[in-house]
C-alpha cells in the first residue's frame, strides 16, 4: 500500500502551479479536508473519503504527479467533495452532478490561465465530456506527459510502428506487432507471450533487438 504523507498546507506550493495555492487552500479550508500525499500508486492518481462521525473529508493525491496532473487530480476530488455535500451517495459517483462540479471547479483555474495553452485547450474541449477519471482524455493525457520531469527520452506505444521493438519501465522487453482497434499488441521477448497495451503507455524505443530464437 502506498505512504501516505502529511503535509503542512504551505507546503503545498511545491507540488502545485504558480498562483493556484491560495485558490485551492480556500477550497481546502472551506470544507476541512485532511490532504495526504502518497508515494505512486498504479491504480489511481487520487482518492476522496467523504466526511463522517469525527472523521473531516479526506482527498490523497499521488506526489509523482508533474504539478498541472497534481492539481487536476486535486480538482477532481474537490467536485466529489463538492458533490457529495450536495447530494450525498443520491447520485451516482461520476455523474452529472458531479460533472457539473468539476467544470464550475475548473472554471476558476482556467479563467486565471494558470495551465500553458496546449493543456488549458484540452481542458476547455473537454469541458463538455468530463471524463470520470483524473486527466483521462487522450488528448489531455497527451499533452500532460510532456510535462512529466520523468519523461523525457520516453515515447508512446502508439509512436511505434509494427515490427519495432521497445522496453517499458520495468526493463521487459517487446515488438509491437500491430494495432487492434484502441489497443496495440505486443510480444514479449523471450516469452514470446502477447499483451494488449494501452497507446499511451509509456516506452523507450530499441534501435535493434535479436530476433526470437
Amino acid at each position: 500500500m502506498a505512504k501516505a504523507e502529511r503535509h503542512p498546507l504551505s507546503s503545498l506550493s511545491h507540488y502545485l502551479p504558480d498562483n493556484t495555492l491560495e485558490d485551492v487552500l480556500s477550497f481546502i479550508n472551506r470544507y476541512k479536508v485532511q490532504l495526504t500525499i502518497t508515494r505512486a500508486r498504479k491504480s489511481v492518481l487520487g482518492d476522496y473519503r467523504n466526511a463522517h462521525g469525527t472523521e473531516n473529508h479526506r482527498i490523497s493525491v499521488n506526489g509523482n504527479l508533474n504539478k498541472y496532473s497534481f492539481l487536476i487530480t486535486l480538482l477532481h476530488e474537490l467536485a466529489h467533495l463538492v458533490t457529495y455535500e450536495t447530494y450525498r451517495h443520491r447520485v451516482q459517483p461520476h455523474g452529472r452532478e458531479w460533472k457539473d462540479s468539476y467544470a464550475a471547479i475548473l472554471r476558476v483555474f482556467l479563467e486565471k490561465q494558470v495551465f500553458p495553452g496546449d493543456i488549458a485547450m484540452e481542458l476547455h474541449r473537454s469541458l463538455h465530456n468530463l471524463g470520470a477519471s483524473s486527466c483521462s482524455e487522450p488528448g489531455l493525457m497527451r499533452v500532460l506527459k510532456n510535462y512529466d520531469n520523468d519523461s523525457i527520452g520516453l515515447s508512446l506505444v502508439e509512436d511505434l510502428k509494427p515490427g519495432e521493438w521497445f522496453v517499458t519501465r520495468d526493463n521487459k522487453v517487446y515488438i509491437m506487432e500491430k494495432k487492434i482497434r484502441t489497443r496495440y499488441l505486443c510480444t514479449a521477448y523471450p516469452s514470446k507471450k502477447q499483451y494488449l497495451f494501452n497507446g499511451l503507455y509509456e516506452i523507450k524505443i530499441l534501435e535493434q533487438h535479436p530476433e526470437f530464437p
